[in-house]
């Protein structure tokens, strides 16, 4: 067993002489489906929903005709986040209906024969020319979370320290063990679908910003991504914004599991931007290793064995996000936000992930019509509120 145990880190409290606590600003990014609910397929009306929606609303479109895409603004209270994600939610469902859909937080197209569009854009084109079938199935949608840092050489720090940790946040999130028409025995197939891409998945760590350029560089030159806006780590910069992207979870139907997921972001990057700070080294966890532990991730969702980051060893799934929890307690406490990740963690592994939900839905006859009925009532009443 490799001792890959993180260090005990000074907390960071309002009464230190560092000063105040500044608590980190988060934002999210929802990708979402449009379903025609006669049907329950999807439809190819994002160019259309986009265009009669109100100003107001920010829904833009995605790879795909049949996607949307919502977003919060930052904010330092994941109830502010959630309160925009609600209201972003209620206006592409709006913007749905105008059309005659209907909107769907589902991580992949559940139905047969549900086949991608590609929304007309230049830059989709060069990428399905270059990337052929691996980008026509890229029919996916995912939670991306922003947390603000101070700049490119302390995100680098979070990257290279988060990275055993990430799995456990796809775990949490993952909800598609059903991909066109077939019962894929995953709890997210969108993981497994997304790992297509030769640019996506683990990496091994940059080191420092320029560290990073270099190997976004040599990524690109080597024809595996067009640009840096195809750099789909699962932690990444973003290119727009001062922030870590981090990018493994399913969308989340239910907005408890999505608050729960930036929340334990949140949490992972402060206690990894400490540990960079104390000049802690990165736990050598080699890019093999982070493979498997994504692979029993997107497997078994938590209804199995997850590898322990603090340990590596392969243990209930509920011993992992233990040890989660504590790795991160410090930086939740001071943002307010452990009475949320200990609730949400204890619900999800009392009533089950969105993978377990929807098999519940399907039933032993794998009824996937009642899935995509029970997903679309229950992103309906994730907006009523």
């Amino acid at each position: 067993m490799i001792d890959i145990t993180p260090p005990v880190l000074p907390s960071r409290r309002a009464t230190d002489t560092m000063g105040p606590v500044v608590v980190r600003k988060l934002a999210v990014e929802e990708e979402m489906f449009l379903v025609d609910p006669g049907t329950g397929q999807l439809v190819a009306s994002s160019h259309r929903a986009v265009a009669q929606a109100p100003s107001e609303d920010t829904i833009e479109q995605e790879l795909f005709l049949q996607q949307v895409e919502t977003q919060s603004d930052p904010h330092v209270r994941v109830a502010d986040v959630l309160a925009d994600l609600r209201e972003a939610r209620r206006g592409a469902a709006k913007a749905a209906e105008g059309v005659g859909a209907r909107l769907a937080a589902m991580p992949t197209p559940i139905l047969p024969d549900d086949e991608g569009e590609l929304t007309p854009k230049k830059r989709y084109a060069q990428m399905m020319a270059r990337f052929g079938r691996v980008g026509r199935e890229a029919l996916a949608c995912g939670t991306h979370v922003h947390v603000d840092i101070a700049d490119d050489e302390e995100g680098v720090g979070v990257v290279d320290r988060m990275r055993p940790w990430l799995p456990l946040v796809l775990a949490m999130s993952a909800g598609s063990p059903f991909d066109l028409g077939i019962d894929t025995s995953y709890a997210s197939w969108r993981a497994e679908i997304w790992d297509s891409w030769p640019s996506a998945g683990p990496v091994e760590p940059f080191g420092d910003a320029a560290g990073y350029e270099r190997a976004v560089a040599a990524i690109v030159a080597s024809g595996a991504a067009l640009d840096d806006g195809m750099l789909y780590f699962d932690a990444r910069l973003s290119r727009g914004f001062p922030t870590v992207e981090i990018r493994v979870a399913d969308i989340c139907t239910d907005l408890r599991d999505t608050a729960l997921v930036a929340a334990v972001c949140r949490g992972l990057v402060e206690t990894c931007a400490e540990a960079w700070r104390a000049g802690a080294p990165v736990a050598p966890w080699r890019v093999d290793l982070l493979r498997a532990a994504r692979w029993q991730a997107r497997r078994h969702g938590l209804a199995g064995s997850l590898l322990d980051p603090s340990t590596a060893a392969l243990v209930p799934a509920a011993d992992a996000l233990a040890a989660l929890v504590a790795f991160v307690t410090p930086a939740l406490r001071e943002a307010g936000d452990l009475e949320l990740v200990e609730d949400g963690i204890a619900r999800l592994l009392a009533d089950g992930t969105g993978a377990q939900r929807q098999r519940q839905a399907a039933g032993p006859d794998l009824d996937l019509r009642a899935v995509v009925d029970d997903i679309l009532e229950r992103t309906a009443a994730s907006h009523r509120d």
